[in-house]
């Protein structure tokens, strides 16, 4: 398939009254009481901070896979152009120099406009352009943004390139040059607020990213970059910034508030650990909390050192959101203290588009969706991803395909080439679907979501068996007496449906009626039983080859190959080389459930 190759203010507001009180202390009959001296009220100001995470490239409210405006069950809009709304708005209200813009992280990947400037039109071109998200946020006028993971996604390069094009600083206490042990990013941004009659406020942001980059990214940082635990250098950085006059401490972290990780053990560092960095670390005010994409309007968190509470806010991904931390200041013996805290969100459904982002991007815009409808195939019948989640699906299968052709032509005369292959793939979307008919990127781009790419690794049979179990987990254990109800039969204990394999060559039953452990029934390959020590190259994407969602023996399993390009396009280019897309190039049955041996479906 033929590519053009050419081509984050302070805000806050912070109101109350000071009240000092003196009495009166009694004196003898014939002396008159004076009055005690009143005290002068305190002076106060109000600080606004604003913050958006996990952008992952919305400038619009516009679903580039329907080719429509973007929609979901709740009504929820997105994009940076919404946000700047609501950004305008807030500065109105609290008045621009009292306000402060930040951002928690996972800004570059996503969408098919950040897809298309990384990598068909990419921004590391000679005279190539401006990254859409760098000059929306440039005009927006952001202060401070985190490194998010995804971040990593298209190499240091295309990372390097998009900070240049910044107006803000992209902030990462804990990206450390892999040799020196030293910020490779900015660690901190600090910012002066002038206040009438009294010493400038000086706030600062403390940037933190997330460890799982080492796992995620390991093709891109091994050997360059380390990522250490937030809560390590939280302590670190957190009493330098006071120590250099810091009144107000705001974290931006790409963590989420939970203290669970997705990488299993492989890591020292906790995936999720903002408020832990809250609990653990004294000083902090506020934290801008990302990665999670969840809502959570205000938590409050204690701190156990000192017991003072501090804030935090996540604000819903893809700019559906922005969060506010309203600061009171008080000051007290010429020191600015913060007197309180509170933080809530703004929904960007509630505004319409700012016209100056609309117009600033709409050529970028329309460039995508030009490129994403070009028709690459015709299809044979309509594949949906509607049941894929409890079903043996075609439309998974495609990919399965598409993996496992790719790695055998790779291994094609190395002495892995005689092993059997057998590949991975996840149900990514409940609404993915590719039409009969014309097939364009934009059907297959739905398909394929994710950026991953592509890597071959060297399993056993019993390890490959484990990794099925492991899978299984997703399933609600069902009696085989019990009423079936596909909307509560997957997601057990709150797993995402990417964290959910299915594996291509072989055949096996998930017992839905046996506990987790337990599942895997008649697991066979070349209808055979599975022998435990048969080898396979398992073909399988870089997120789950590097330890993501903690499936086991994958990321220790000695690695025979890699690429850096996107299963998404070598999907496309599998289509685009048969011309139609006819399920019996790449269907099969693989798998089923069943509870006590009989089929559920």
């Amino acid at each position: 398939m033929p590519l053009n190759r050419r081509k984050f203010l302070t805000k806050s507001a912070v109101t109350g009254a000071g009240v000092a009180v003196a009495g009166a202390v009694s004196a003898p009959v014939a002396q008159a009481a004076q009055p005690a001296k009143a005290s002068r009220p305190k002076k106060r100001y109000a600080l606004t901070v604003m913050g958006t995470t996990d952008l992952h490239g919305n400038v619009f409210n516009w679903d580039y896979f329907k080719d429509a405006e973007y929609a979901d069950a709740k009504g929820n809009a997105k994009g940076l152009s919404r946000v700047s709304t609501l950004v305008n708005e807030v500065r109105d209200e609290k008045g621009r120099r009292n306000t402060l813009l930040i951002d928690a992280g996972d800004t570059i990947q996503g969408t098919p406009l950040t897809y298309y400037y990384a990598k068909v039109d990419p921004i590391t071109a000679k005279g190539g352009p401006v990254h859409p998200m760098a000059a929306a946020m440039n005009v927006i006028g952001y202060d401070a943004v985190a490194l998010g993971n995804h971040e990593f996604n298209y190499g240091i390069e295309t990372l390097r390139k998009f900070e240049d094009q910044c107006h803000f600083p992209l902030l990462g206490a804990n990206a450390l040059d892999a040799k020196t042990l030293k910020p490779a990013f900015p660690p901190y941004f600090i910012k002066k607020f002038h206040v009438p009659g009294a010493p400038s406020v000086k706030v600062a942001v403390l940037g933190l990213t997330n460890p799982g980059i080492a796992i995620w990214d390991k093709a891109y940082v091994e050997g360059k970059m380390v990522f250490p635990g937030l809560e390590e250098q939280a302590a670190k950085w957190v009493p330098r910034l006071r120590s250099m006059g810091a009144d107000v401490v705001v974290v931006s972290a790409h963590s989420g508030s939970s203290g669970t990780s997705s990488y299993g053990g492989q890591l020292p560092y906790i995936e999720n650990s903002a408020a832990l960095v809250a609990q653990q670390v004294p000083g902090i005010d506020a934290i801008l909390v990302g990665h999670a994409h969840t809502e959570i309007a205000e938590l409050l968190v204690t701190n156990e050192k000192t017991g003072k509470t501090v804030v935090l806010s996540e604000p819903l991904c893809y700019a559906q959101r922005l969060s506010l931390f309203d600061f009171e200041l008080v000051l007290d013996k010429g020191c600015w203290k913060v007197e309180s805290v509170k933080a809530t969100v703004r929904d960007s459904k509630t505004v319409a588009d700012d016209p100056k982002i609309t117009k600033l991007l709409k050529d970028d815009h329309d460039i995508v969706v030009e490129y994403v409808n070009q028709i690459v195939g015709t299809a044979t019948e309509k594949l949906t991803t509607v049941d894929a989640r409890y079903k043996d699906a075609p439309i998974i299968d495609l990919i399965t395909k598409v993996q496992e052709d790719v790695v055998k032509a790779a291994l094609a005369g190395t002495e892995h080439a005689s092993l059997p292959v057998i590949s991975q793939a996840s149900p990514f979307s409940r609404t993915s679907e590719i039409p009969a008919g014309n097939v364009t990127i934009r059907d297959l781009s739905s398909l394929y979501v994710y950026d991953n790419t592509l890597v071959a690794k060297l399993m056993t049979g019993a390890q490959v068996k484990a990794y099925l179990e492991y899978s299984a987990e997703y399933f609600v254990q069902t009696a085989a007496d019990a009423a079936v109800d596909v909307d509560k039969l997957t997601n057990a204990g709150n797993r995402p449906d990417y964290n959910y394999d299915y594996v291509s060559g072989l055949s096996y039953e998930i017992d839905i009626a046996q506990a987790a452990g337990s599942r895997i029934k008649n697991l066979a390959y070349n209808g055979a039983a599975l022998d435990d020590a048969q080898k396979f190259v398992f073909a399988v994407n870089n997120y789950r080859a590097n330890g993501g969602g903690a499936f086991p023996h994958v990321a220790s399993a000695q690695e025979l190959w890699s690429e850096s390009t996107e299963i998404r396009t070598r999907i496309a280019e599998w289509v685009t080389a048969k011309g139609v897309l006819d399920p019996k190039d790449f269907a099969s049955v693989d798998w089923k459930l069943t509870r006590n041996g009989t089929p559920v479906f």
